[in-house]
Formats: C-alpha cells, sequence, structure tokens
C-alpha cells in the first residue's frame, strides 16, 4: 500500500489542485465513469463546503487487494476548523480495476496553466462521457418506456379480452344450465308420460283406466281431473265448463282461467269465459273421432309450456286406450253373445240326467272356444259333447260354431263317437288349417250297462259309481283335430252300472300353469267321490259343489265347460211292501 497523500486545503486553488490529483489517481482504465465522476463530484462538493468553515485536510489513500486484483481509492476530509462533540470524518471509495497510474499524485501549482487547462479537458472529455452515457440511458429508456407502452397495451387488451371471455364463459354456463334444466325437465316429463301411458294401457277396462287418472295426475300436474265421455248414459247434458264445452265442439284444446302468456296449439277463450279461480285445460278425446273431453284444473296459478304439451301427448294416448277398451267390451260382448247362443239347453232324456256349467275366463279376452251339447238321436240314444278350440274371441267362438254344427250333422248320419270325431278333424284339417280342437263324445243307449266314447286330445272322462268309486277313463286318446296328419279314431268302452256318473270337461277346470292338469284331475276325482248320495240326485247342485273347489276361488286364464251325466239309479227295494 502507497503512503497517503496529505493535503491542507484552505483555498479553492488548493481544493482544484486536490480534485486534479484525485482525478489522476482515478484515471485507470476500466475504471466506471459513472462511479468516477461520483467520487469526483462528492470529493469536490465535501471540499468546498468545507472551504466556507476555514478549510479542511483532505487524505487520499490507495489499499490494494490482493483477493481480485482491484485498488481501493478512499478520500478522508475533515474539517480544519474544530467542531463541538466527536464525529468521525467525511470520506469517500472508489473502487479501480489495477493500480493507480503507478506513482503518489503530486501537487499542482497554482501557475500551472497547462495542468488547469488538461484539467479542464479532462473533466469535459469525462463530462462528455457522461453525458453519452445519459444519452444512450435515455434512448434506452425511451425504448423501455416503449416497449411498457405496448406491453401495457397488450396487458390492457388482453385483460379486455379474459373479461370478454369470462363474461362468454358466464353466458355459455348460464346457457349450459338453462340447456341442462331444460333437458331434465324434458326427460321428467318423458318420464311421466311413458310411466303414464304403461298405466293407461295396462287394462282393457274403460273403469280401471278412468280410476287411475286422478293418482298419476294429481297433485303434480293437476289438482283436479274430470273426464266427459260422450256415450255416458248418466247425466249426458250435466253442467260442464265453458272450456270442456268449447273443446268438444272445436275438437282442439282449449285454456281458460287467469295465465300469463300463451300456451302452443292451445287457444284461449275470451275473456267473458274465464269464470274459474285456477285454470282450466281442456282436451278433446279424439282417436277416430271425438269421444270425450279431459279437463284439468292447474295446481298453480298457471298451466307450464312444455308441461301442457305432455298433457296433450297424454290425453291422445288415454283416448287411443279408452278407445281399445271400448272396442275391447264390444268384441268381448259378440263373442260372448254368439257363444251363449250356441250353448245347448239340455234336453229331457229318458233315464240319464244332464247338468252343464260354462264359465268364461277372468283375465283376457275371456270368450274361448269351449263347448258342450246334447244330441237325442232316433234310436232313443243320446251323445253327450264337449270340446274345446284353441285360442280367445270372436274367432274362436265362430270356429267352435262350425264345429258345433259340422258335429250335428255328422251325428245325424252316424252315431259313432270315433267316426263322427274322424270326420270333424277331416273337416278341420282342410278347411281350417293352423287351428286345432279337442273334443270328447259319450253315447248312452238306454238299457245299456256300457258307455261308448271318444277322445281327440281331450281330458280323460271321470266315473263315479253309485257306490262312491270314482275312476279315471285314461285310454289314450287320439290327437287334436285339426293336426295336419290323417288319424282314424276308436271307439272306446267304460262299464256304466245304474246310478253311475259320467264327468266330461275342458282343459280349464283342471289345468293351472304352476302345477299342470294332472293334480286337477286328481282333485276333481276325490271331490266327486267325496259327494253323497243325495248331492247326486241335485244333480245342478253337484255342478256347483265340484267347480267350487277347483275354480271359484282362483282366477282363470281359460274358460271352463263342465257336463255331467248320470244314469238313473237302480228301482229301491221296499223291504216291507204294503199289504
Amino acid at each position: 500500500m502507497s503512503p497517503p497523500d496529505v493535503r491542507k486545503i484552505t483555498s479553492l486553488a488548493q481544493a482544484a489542485d486536490a480534485r486534479i490529483s484525485a482525478a489522476r489517481l482515478t484515471a485507470v482504465p476500466g475504471t466506471s465513469a459513472v462511479d468516477r465522476a461520483r467520487f469526483l463530484t462528492a470529493l469536490t462538493a465535501r471540499l468546498r463546503e468545507c472551504l466556507g468553515r476555514g478549510g479542511a485536510e483532505l487524505t487520499l489513500t490507495l489499499h490494494p487487494r490482493a483477493s481480485d486484483g482491484t485498488v481501493l481509492v478512499r478520500a478522508v476530509v475533515e474539517p480544519l476548523a474544530p467542531r463541538p462533540g466527536r464525529t468521525p470524518p467525511w470520506q469517500v471509495t472508489l473502487t479501480c480495476p489495477g493500480p493507480a497510474a503507478g506513482d503518489q499524485p503530486q501537487p499542482v501549482g497554482q501557475d500551472d496553466d497547462s495542468t488547469y487547462a488538461d484539467a479542464v479537458l479532462a473533466a469535459d472529455q469525462e463530462t462528455a462521457s457522461i453525458l453519452r452515457r445519459l444519452d444512450e440511458t435515455d434512448r434506452q429508456l425511451r425504448l423501455h418506456r416503449e416497449e411498457l407502452h405496448a406491453t401495457n397495451q397488450g396487458v390492457l387488451a388482453l385483460h379486455a379480452e379474459l373479461v370478454a371471455a369470462a363474461r362468454t364463459q358466464r353466458s355459455l354456463l348460464d346457457a349450459e344450465r338453462t340447456a341442462h334444466a331444460a333437458a331434465e325437465k324434458t326427460r321428467r316429463l318423458l318420464t311421466f308420460l311413458g310411466d303414464a301411458s304403461a298405466a293407461v294401457t295396462a287394462s282393457l277396462d274403460q273403469d280401471d283406466i278412468l280410476r287411475c287418472l286422478p293418482e298419476l295426475l294429481v297433485p303434480e300436474y293437476a289438482s283436479q281431473v274430470d273426464v266427459w265421455l260422450f256415450d255416458e248414459s248418466a247425466d249426458p247434458h250435466g253442467a260442464r265448463s265453458a272450456a270442456a264445452v268449447a273443446a268438444a265442439r272445436s275438437d282442439r284444446p282449449q285454456h281458460a282461467g287467469p295465465r300469463p302468456g300463451a300456451l302452443p296449439g292451445i287457444d284461449d277463450l275470451p275473456p267473458s269465459a274465464l269464470s274459474p279461480d285456477r285454470p282450466l285445460l281442456s282436451i278433446p278425446l279424439t282417436v277416430r273421432h271425438t269421444a270425450g273431453v279431459l279437463t284439468l284444473t292447474a295446481s298453480g296459478d298457471r298451466f307450464d309450456e312444455d308441461t301442457s304439451v305432455m298433457l296433450v301427448e297424454l290425453a291422445r294416448r288415454i283416448a287411443i286406450a279408452l278407445d281399445n277398451a271400448r272396442r275391447y267390451e264390444q268384441h268381448r260382448d259378440t263373442a260372448e253373445t254368439l257363444q251363449r247362443a250356441q250353448l245347448t239347453d239340455l234336453p229331457p232324456t229318458e233315464g240319464l240326467d244332464l247338468a252343464a256349467r260354462y264359465l268364461p275366463a277372468t283375465r283376457g279376452l275371456n270368450i274361448g272356444g269351449d263347448w258342450y251339447d246334447a244330441l237325442p238321436q232316433p234310436d232313443g240314444s243320446l251323445l253327450a259333447v264337449v270340446g274345446d278350440v284353441t285360442g280367445h274371441g270372436l274367432r274362436a267362438a265362430v270356429i267352435m260354431g262350425q264345429l258345433r254344427t259340422a258335429l250335428r250333422a255328422y251325428a245325424a248320419e252316424d252315431d259313432s263317437p270315433a267316426r263322427i270325431l274322424t270326420r270333424l278333424h277331416r273337416m278341420l284339417r282342410h278347411q281350417q288349417p293352423n287351428l286345432y280342437a279337442t273334443a270328447v263324445i259319450a253315447r248312452f243307449r238306454p238299457g245299456d250297462p256300457q258307455v261308448v266314447w271318444a277322445a281327440a286330445g281331450h281330458p280323460p272322462p271321470v266315473v263315479r259309481s253309485q257306490g262312491g268309486n270314482v275312476r279315471v277313463l285314461d285310454t289314450r286318446p287320439g290327437v287334436m283335430l285339426g293336426v295336419p296328419m290323417p288319424f282314424e279314431y276308436a271307439d272306446q268302452r267304460a262299464e256304466l252300472p245304474p246310478g253311475s256318473t259320467l264327468v266330461l270337461y275342458t282343459d280349464g277346470l283342471v289345468e293351472r300353469r304352476a302345477h299342470g292338469i294332472d293334480p286337477g284331475i286328481e282333485l276333481l276325482g276325490r271331490t266327486l267321490a267325496a259327494l253323497g248320495e243325495p248331492e247326486l240326485e241335485d244333480l245342478d247342485g253337484c255342478a256347483e259343489s265340484l267347480l267350487k273347489p277347483l275354480v271359484h276361488d282362483t282366477e282363470r286364464d281359460d274358460d271352463v265347460c263342465l257336463l255331467l251325466c248320470r244314469t238313473a239309479p237302480p228301482p229301491s227295494r221296499d223291504r216291507h211292501p204294503s199289504r
């Protein structure tokens, strides 16, 4: 480290010399011009401040740093005039990248004009360098300011885009919520429409359909439900709402009552007709023609548009269900009338009592092809017949009538049960393909202790003797009538002593889906064996006694036909004849 340069500064010239020495000392290439200017400016300002108070002592020292090769230039200024209190001396430092000009600065004489001139010029150069740096800094600041302005504009534009995107996103979210709510509402309405449609079409009974409507619609979709059917016999001209009358006349849905807005496809009545406290919606029940009007009273203060559209569609389906029920009832009544008309009144026959029962099915189209008949023959014999045509409804009843007529015609020519069945089989196979029937024919001759019978795919007859013994005539029956194959039936014979009862029946009496036919035949036999002789004397009562445990307490999918034939008991002998 070089010895310090200590100077007393009491005049401006000495201050200038000191500044020139400090400038030379720090004139090292690589030294920051700005830091050097700050160093010199601060030193000059301190010296000028001290000159006003009597001068100062300046100490310039160089401190080399071995670690990085730099030199620390330190200027310490201490006023000459004593000051109250002990304060540390003022100092300023500058770091130079290398040795400071090699030699210790020499004092500059006051008459050395070249030295001052050189110092002034050097100061101007330093000032010019600093000004250039300031100009460059100013230019950089302008560039940065322009970049900052552009960035700010970009940020503002981005912020505007973000605000617009946020606004768009909110609108999209609102639209999505609205669409989701609308979709959920539509799903709920469609689900209800499907469930309600299934409920109203589950039955073919008009009363059942009308009874289920309030359960479906009240209270969610209506507070009250009224159905006006035009073919109602009770009070056809009773008081009806103006909306219902207008719907019946115009064949269009009508709305009446206070309600904001308009319902699509629904006419509004004029204000003079708006008498109800709550809105009414009257919808015609139309299929091929208008058969009635469905009137709904709103649960609240209005009918929702989507709900109203659903209710109009539901009314259309209700109309179809009611029309199907009406047509079904007409079809059933026609078939039942036809079938009842073809059931024979049993003829009185000497030596033979007859009793018959026919029960329609309780589920589905309850008209089948079951029938019974009793045909007196010219020789005094009688043919007892029980048959069953497959299927239900009007067609089965018509085919049953054709078979019954054909059987009567064949029986007029031949009294053999087997030959009659053979001819029936041939006729049905050629004239009614894909339609089958079963039948059993039993022939009774007066005084003959045997019965001649034949069966075509039919349940076996059951015989009860006078003593109570029951047997099933389970000889294998022939094929069903109408099966597409030629077949010759054979007559069977069975002993039938006086007082015996022969039971002919259709499968509806003994067959159940869960158990088959054999348990039913066994139950029929047990019930028949349990009857006493006094009960058998009343053959109609006997028929009821047989039906009760077998069918009266159960739902029936098939109709039932029963024919009882009881031969006259032997004459009783009086042990104590009158004299």
